[in-house]
């Protein structure tokens, strides 16, 4: 391995400090790194021909008073496979509040576990006092890989290879002033981004399209009853699917500062957006709304289209408010809850909206506890066979193994990482000249806090059983991360721009 250390940044994290996720797996990194020819226990497989980023809320100052880990700086990692070699690269996102952090060398934004907020500037996003970190996802679109933040802000736009910045998208002047929530997604078979975001005012929601050129060529209110808290979003050929669940702030208490979810008494909502050029003109008149139980869900996996009906499959949750986490330390036991997918009960769903009469039905794809699913995105659009998922560590945000879902078969294969090893999402990355559904790769950055060092680990897709393929070490240990991508070399031209 030939590592370059390009850069470290500015810190005034206390080092005596008990917070859970400011130490152990979650420990925050500081440093920037350039890797070429990294050392590989095993085989890394030739037809491996792409790059993983993952991004990470990585906090860099002491906080303002109580720290969420959904806080954390936005720090990108990229590890770039081609010729059965590897190269990696990570850098801090760039983004407004990160600047005026390190030069003011101290936190100015409190966080989401705040309230009522301590920020010292104007913030950003949905809630309106939080800093834009960035930290939440990555997409490649045109090019550019663009990192997001959960809350709405701006998509920060970087070289997937190089991790090169180019400083927020503007879309020729075209960027929404409520900015884009995390989970926009790439529609393969066009190149287009679909996006959504939210906020206090009416309408409350958005969601439009980017073309592969780079342009905004759509944007439409989807009205809602007043704010709410989306996470995710999905889509078919001829719709994008957004949310209204029950789970949203206490709109009651906003004149007191205070953001607090809460279950309301209210069915699950999913909205059919046709999407612009299809059926038609889109417009919000044409938005068709289907009711379903209450839950809440982070995340979907894929959508289709079957006759008649919408299929939409993704983690329902089985307990949205959990109580405080038993034998946690006090000040962080609900926060510590409301991590834990042991505590939330994630699991695979189903639901069927039927488009001729307006009835939901919904069925559960599995039992067990997981969620952050991915899956072949050549499958994107149409029914797919198999959905892999991470699995949790019982407590934390920690991700301590993976699970192999065949829907067909109705069957699942669980792989751990080992104890004190954690993973990452855990993207499908499709063989050169796959031959079927499965035929490919998961990608994962691991941190194993035995060996107290970091590694990418890539499995062959039809038999996870078998272990890692091939381990590649890193320069340095990472902190634990959760949302990532797989962009094959085809999709890394940047041409457009």
């Amino acid at each position: 391995m030939r590592a370059t250390l390009v850069n470290r940044v500015r810190s005034t994290i206390d080092p005596a400090n008990d917070h859970p996720y400011l130490n152990g797996a979650w420990t925050p990194m500081l440093e920037e790194w350039d890797a070429e020819d990294l050392t590989v226990e095993g085989s890394l497989p030739r037809d491996l021909d792409g790059v993983y980023l993952r991004n990470s809320e990585n906090q860099v100052h002491q906080p303002l008073g109580k720290y969420h880990p959904f806080d954390g700086d936005g720090l990108l990692h990229a590890i770039r496979f081609r010729d059965g070699k590897a190269s990696y690269r990570n850098r801090f996102v760039r983004t407004e509040g990160f600047v005026a952090e390190q030069a003011a060398g101290r936190a100015l934004w409190s966080g989401l576990a705040e309230m009522p907020p301590r920020s010292e500037r104007a913030g950003w996003g949905a809630q309106g006092a939080l800093k834009d970190s960035s930290s939440t996802d990555v997409v490649v679109h045109a090019g550019r890989a663009l990192s997001s933040f959960y809350q709405c802000g701006a998509l920060y736009q970087l070289d997937p290879q190089t991790l090169q910045q180019f400083g927020p998208a503007e879309w020729d002047g075209a960027f929404p002033a409520e900015g884009v929530s995390a989970h926009a997604k790439v529609d393969v078979t066009t190149g287009e981004l679909l996006f959504f975001n939210y906020s206090k005012h009416a309408p409350y929601m958005y969601c439009g399209v980017v073309s592969a050129a780079g342009k905004l060529t759509h944007y439409q209110p989807v009205l809602l009853p007043g704010p709410r808290l989306p996470h995710d979003m999905a889509y078919t050929r001829h719709f994008m699917i957004l949310n209204d669940f029950p789970l949203f702030w206490d709109a009651s208490l906003f004149g007191k500062g205070l953001h607090v979810a809460r279950i309301h008494d209210l069915p699950s909502r999913f909205a059919l957006v046709p999407r612009p050029g299809v059926n038609g003109t889109a417009g919000s008149d044409t938005i068709r709304w289907f009711e379903a139980d209450p839950t809440y869900v982070l995340h979907f996996v894929n959508a289709w289209e079957e006759g008649d009906e919408v299929v939409l499959n993704g983690y329902r949750q089985r307990n949205p408010m959990p109580p405080p986490l038993a034998h946690a330390p006090r000040p962080y036991a609900m926060l510590m809850a409301y991590t834990d997918l042991h505590s939330l009960k994630p699991q695979l769903w189903r639901w069927r909206f039927n488009l001729r009469t307006g009835a939901t039905r919904e069925e559960p794809l599995d039992e067990g506890i997981s969620e952050f699913g991915s899956f072949n995105h050549q499958h994107s659009m149409q029914p797919n066979r198999y959905v892999y998922s991470a699995l949790g560590e019982p407590g934390m945000f920690l991700f301590n193994g993976l699970c192999k879902h065949d829907l067909r078969n109705k069957t699942r294969q669980d792989v751990s990482f080992g104890a004190g090893v954690y993973g990452s999402e855990a993207p499908f990355a499709p063989r050169n000249n796959s031959q079927s559904e499965d035929d490919g790769y998961l990608v994962t950055f691991i941190t194993d806090m035995n060996r107290d060092c970091s590694e990418c680990w890539v499995y062959a897709a039809q038999d996870l059983g078998a272990g890692p393929l091939a381990k590649v070490r890193l320069p340095a240990r990472i902190p634990s991360g959760t949302h990532a991508c797989w962009a094959a070399a085809t999709e890394l031209d940047s041409s457009t721009h």
